[in-house]
């Protein structure tokens, strides 16, 4: 990945940025430097926190990375997978109804949710709500599309 340019945020940047992760995740960032990274060939920019790589920025939308969503709390749009899904989501798998035990029931078709292993809570995927959290579990279909996984190259991105 590439780095085109890079800038920090205005005052009314990081006002919306910090409202739209608290409404999507429940999570409060506090930092003190917000720079934004534009990549010049990928879908997304990142958005670095006092240094870190908590924020992708998607065209109309900013979410936690997978780092971000691990270092901070996430409470809203969490889907927990069981210990046999770890593997294929930290892999880049899309998520299905089998490997599901929760998925906050607030979540609904669009959203983009963390995907957290069930046993320590750890985060290690975001994606996209393909159904509402209320029908993601059952016993068969894909319902999370996963944009974001463990090792992937925004995952080991550095600047």
């Amino acid at each position: 990945m590439q780095v085109k340019s890079r800038h920090h945020l205005r005052a009314d940047e990081i006002s919306d940025l910090e409202a739209a992760i608290e409404s999507k995740t429940g999570v409060e960032l506090d930092g003190d430097a917000y720079e934004m990274v534009e990549l010049a060939d990928e879908p997304f920019d990142v958005v670095l926190v006092d240094g870190e790589t908590d924020v992708v920025q998607f065209a109309d939308e900013a979410f936690l990375t997978v780092q971000g969503a691990n270092r901070h709390e996430v409470t809203k749009g969490v889907v927990t997978v069981d210990a046999g899904a770890i593997s294929f989501v930290s892999d880049g798998a899309d998520v299905m109804r089998p490997g599901i035990v929760e998925a906050d029931a607030t979540v609904r078709e669009g959203d983009l949710v963390t995907i957290a292993e069930e046993t320590h809570g750890k985060v290690l995927a975001i994606g996209r709500a393909l159904v509402d959290g209320e029908e993601m579990t059952g016993d068969s279909g894909k319902v999370v599309e996963s944009i974001h996984h463990v090792g992937d190259d925004l995952f080991e991105f550095v600047v």
